[in-house]
């Protein structure tokens, strides 16, 4: 039963509320008042190589998956796109969940090489003779 805090990610998994790591600023841009004062930027960091909330094969798989995103075996996720604290964290979380629900998913199945059916090749190349008929009519007539 996840607890308050805790972050659901994909039937089973929850990632615990203590295993995700929270910082706070200034966001940058425009904002009028409130934007030097208020620490609305938010990024919230999940300890991929290290989580206890992770099997084996979910830990190897989004390590592989999320290589080029981890610093350290650290994923982070950086809102700051509303002007609220509140609403940035909820941005957060719900990417940090579709960015693991992608990472953990399961490879897709290999492609079976299939060939074009008799009757499909046949249309084709039907088409294809109807077509140079038409072009051969575009151009000059014969003497």
């Amino acid at each position: 039963m996840p607890q308050d805090g805790d972050l659901p990610v994909r039937g089973p998994l929850v990632l615990p509320a203590r295993e995700l790591h929270w910082r706070f600023s200034r966001a940058s841009g425009p904002g009028g008042q409130g934007v030097n004062t208020t620490d609305s930027r938010v990024e919230l960091s999940f300890d991929v190589a290290g989580s206890a909330a992770l099997t084996e094969e979910q830990r190897r798989r989004a390590l592989a998956n999320l290589s080029g995103r981890l610093v350290g075996g650290v994923l982070t996720i950086v809102a700051a796109e509303h002007r609220s604290q509140l609403r940035n964290r909820e941005a957060a979380r719900e990417r940090l969940a579709q960015t693991l629900r992608v990472a953990l998913a399961p490879p897709p199945k290999p492609r079976r090489p299939t060939r074009p059916t008799v009757g499909a090749q046949r249309r084709r190349l039907a088409a294809k003779a109807r077509r140079a008929a038409v072009k051969k009519l575009r151009g000059r007539p014969d003497e």
